[in-house]
C-alpha cells in the first residue's frame, strides 16, 4: 500500500476558500484515503472505492 506521501490528495470541491472544514482525498484503484486538511498527519481512513462511491451517492441527495 502506497505511503500518504505518494498519494495525489486533491482537495474536496465543497471546501471553501478560507481553509477550514476541509477534507482531501486521494483516490488508488484499490482504496479510497480521506484525511482532514488541517491535520495531514492523523492516519487517514480508508475505504473501498464501492464504499466511497456510495458514500458520495447519499452525499449528493442529502
Amino acid at each position: 500500500m502506497s505511503t500518504t506521501d505518494e498519494l495525489s490528495w486533491f482537495k474536496s470541491s465543497y471546501s471553501g476558500s478560507e481553509g477550514d472544514n476541509c477534507i482531501e482525498v486521494a483516490v488508488r484503484p484499490e482504496a479510497v484515503h480521506i484525511r482532514d486538511s488541517k491535520d495531514k498527519g492523523i492516519r487517514p481512513l480508508v475505504v473501498t472505492p464501492a464504499t466511497w462511491a456510495a458514500f458520495t451517492a447519499h452525499a449528493a441527495t442529502s
